[in-house]
């Protein structure tokens, strides 16, 4: 008999197409990405500049792609890969007897310190009601995984002038509740390093674990210092420091996601493992969130660490501080520009004064500007160049944030320049507002009632939802955000990204 044709089950896929169709498709949706390589786009992407480098990564994933990470014993490969990339990273960051684990990426590596430093805590110490203790520019992985793991966030200012951690602010917040303390090498917003070994002394003195989170700094740091440059103590060398991230594919150049979370010995390591065997299948033992995983990931990070090795990261070091220096110079010498603390690891944060600090005096002080900042941000993207737009919190100056990678040492004086076009342009612009009147119902909102009518007014006025993506110009869209209160603001922007990602 033929099937009725409303009871024959839904077509997810077509029948089948050509590979060259596919890959295709494939390509055309990358057109209207940023894009990754040639040094225009200083946020969320590291380029070696280093011909070649992308095919080796590629080929080595390739390699291992099919090969389950799941279980060494099966694929000893995958022990071997592991044990040479951890032992680089604790002869680069480490102590004897440092022990660690390949993980996807920073978040990974943080969200298992946190647990680490939890279930460490209540099996040594008894501690039943975590907390953990972190300067307000730790990166929000730490409150991502203080919420997956049931730890309470104590967050400690930080010095609004250098934008570093206060070590004394941060000793007076540890209790017999704390399970682990963190420092950044360097911080994401402003690219500054805290002062880890003092953090690290409080720590050590009130019993209490230290994770330095230096999935950015970990792995260019040390080669800056063997490249001439002056760079504190920040590993686990550093007396009371226990457990540091490092992520590869940042100042290591492989390709994302590639990290390793890094301990002072094995007896701490332990404490981050999941052990089950209390079902009717394989006994089962994970060290990272994920259990089944590709080694290609793995592969491709091994083969660019081995094909670039120690000389070639010392010149790629160079390379960042080149950039670095040049850029800094011409910042400062531009008016109505201020770089925010003294960046120590190829991050940049800058800021842009109002009419009261636009004289052309390098240095010049006044109110920043977040309607004049964020059309620079804007003005510049029209030009080709992506800088990251940071937004205002607790005191702390809105900004834009620069990445800077090898790549970028033939684009400084071009960015430079279309800088200065741009904040000239930017200046005549009129300026971004919010209405009052929103700004004080917004303030009465409470982002845990709001139903989802409610929520979808709220991101049409801001120009957000419906599936449209974000608008050309991102100005009023950040103005806004940055006036609404940090819940509704959370709301929203969780409601926006489930309107992007929707069937």
């Amino acid at each position: 008999m033929p099937t009725d044709p409303a009871s024959a089950p839904a077509r997810a896929l077509p029948d089948g197409r050509p590979a060259a169709d596919v890959l295709a498709e494939l390509r055309a949706l990358r057109e209207s990405d940023a894009p990754t390589r040639g040094g225009r786009t200083f946020a969320y992407v590291y380029d070696a500049g280093l011909d070649g480098l992308d095919e080796l990564a590629a080929e080595a994933y390739t390699a291992f792609a099919t090969v389950n990470g799941l279980d060494p014993t099966v694929f000893p490969s995958v022990a071997r890969l592991e044990n040479d990339l951890v032992a680089a990273v604790a002869a680069l960051l480490g102590a004897p007897g440092a022990q660690g684990t390949f993980t996807s990426g920073g978040t990974e590596s943080i969200l298992l310190a946190v647990k680490t430093a939890r279930d460490h805590a209540r099996s040594v110490r008894g501690v039943t009601d975590p907390q953990l203790v972190m300067p307000s520019t730790a990166h929000a992985a730490f409150h991502k995984a203080a919420a997956y793991l049931g730890v309470e966030t104590v967050v400690v200012p930080v010095d609004p002038a250098t934008f570093r951690a206060d070590a004394d602010a941060v000793a007076a917040a540890l209790t017999d509740r704390t399970v682990l303390v963190v420092a950044s090498a360097p911080s994401y917003a402003h690219g500054v390093i805290d002062p880890v070994a003092e953090i690290a002394a409080a720590a050590a003195e009130a019993g209490v674990l230290c994770h330095v989170d230096a999935c950015i700094g970990g792995w260019i740091l040390p080669y800056l210092r063997r490249a001439g440059r002056e760079v504190p103590p920040f590993d686990l060398s550093v007396p009371g420091v226990t457990s540091l991230s490092v992520d590869l594919h940042k100042y290591a150049y492989a390709d994302k996601g590639a990290s390793v979370v890094l301990y002072r010995d094995t007896e701490l390591r332990r404490h981050q493992y999941f052990a089950h065997a209390g079902w009717p299948g394989y006994p089962v033992v994970n060290p990272t969130v994920q259990g089944t995983k590709s080694g290609g990931l793995l592969a491709q990070a091994w083969a660019v660490l081995q094909h670039v090795g120690e000389e070639g990261y010392t010149a790629l070091a160079g390379r960042v501080a080149e950039a670095s220096d040049r850029l800094l110079a011409g910042l400062r010498a531009t008016g109505g520009v201020r770089v925010l603390g003294e960046p120590g690891a190829g991050l940049v944060a800058f800021t842009v004064l109002g009419e009261g600090g636009c004289e052309a005096v390098a240095g010049a002080h006044g109110a920043p500007d977040l309607s004049l900042l964020l059309h620079l941000a804007d003005e510049m993207r029209a030009l080709g160049w992506y800088l990251q737009p940071q937004l205002s919190f607790d005191g702390l100056p809105p900004n834009l944030h620069l990445t800077l990678t090898p790549a970028t040492v033939g684009r400084v004086d071009a960015l430079l320049d279309d800088l200065a076009a741009a904040l000239a342009k930017a200046r005549g612009l009129p300026p971004v507002t919010v209405d009052p009147g929103l700004a004080e119902l917004a303030a009465g909102l409470d982002p845990q009632t709001l139903g989802p009518e409610e929520v979808a007014a709220v991101l049409a006025f801001a120009g957000l939802g419906g599936g449209a993506g974000l608008p050309g110009r991102t100005a009023p869209v950040l103005v806004l955000l940055d006036a609404l209160p940090q819940a509704l603001k959370e709301r929203l922007l969780a409601e926006f990204i489930g309107s992007v990602f929707h069937v």
